[in-house]
């Protein structure tokens, strides 16, 4: 990379092990770390089924597998559900306030014990706090963190990347004691409102893997797009 570079070099990483497909190799794709993209750039890349992960900005590249899907949704046509009004109407007492991307011990106490209990042995229980915001934090985008609060109480935690005309869900952590609640809906729902709201017309999910659990459930969110072959078309109406 020289300093006049319009364009960022792109890597492949070396084989690991997958993380959402127990016993496949995975590649990754990865925009070089000391290339500054700003908010026309970044935006770009999502456009293109790149994910962020702190200042890494990264897409599955794997040999003879194409399971990780980038997915988006349309959210002026998006729809939701019976069940998951039904969640909506059971959290009508949840407060949300916007904060800035900053450490904060009541939303790291609450991560840890989300990772704790949903995702024991994830390898993302780490109590570094340094390493829990340069995972969810990027020095070169808008982010915001949406506090979900019921009485007072911290529930979940949102984290949101605002884009030209999108959003980006980053990651979500909630309370592992309100499983009834259904917080993890609610605050997908509550992202793809707001999106809307705000007169964008996408949220970026990530990745949906048909066979992965952890990311299957993005189906559940209609319209879903999908990003195939350099373009985005209908995965499910």
């Amino acid at each position: 990379m020289t300093s006049h570079q319009k364009s960022p070099d792109v890597y492949l990483s070396m084989p690991h092990p997958c993380s959402y497909l127990p016993g496949k190799t995975a590649t990754t794709l990865f925009i070089d770390p000391r290339f500054v993209l700003d908010a026309t750039a970044f935006n770009r890349f999502t456009r293109q089924g790149f994910r962020r992960s702190g200042d890494l900005i990264y897409r599955p590249h794997c040999r003879g597998c194409t399971e990780c899907v980038p997915v988006r949704v349309p959210v002026q046509r998006f729809r939701s559900s019976r069940g998951q009004r039904r969640v909506q109407a059971h959290n009508r007492d949840i407060v949300i306030t916007q904060h800035q991307p900053i450490f904060v011990q009541e939303h790291f106490d609450l991560y840890l014990r989300y990772q704790a209990r949903r995702h024991p042995g994830g390898g993302m229980d780490d109590t570094d706090p340094q390493k829990y915001r340069h995972f969810l934090v990027g020095s070169q985008v808008d982010t915001a963190f949406f506090e979900m609060r019921a009485g007072g109480k911290l529930l979940a935690v949102a984290i949101v990347d605002h884009m030209p005309g999108a959003i980006s869900a980053v990651y979500t952590f909630f309370e592992p004691d309100a499983g009834a609640r259904g917080l993890g809906v609610y605050a997908l729902l509550w992202e793809i409102d707001y999106a809307r709201r705000s007169g964008r017309e996408w949220i970026y999910l990530g990745y949906w893997i048909k066979d992965s659990p952890k990311m299957a459930y993005k189906s559940n969110y209609r319209p879903l797009e999908a990003y195939r072959h350099g373009r985005w078309i209908t995965l499910i109406p």
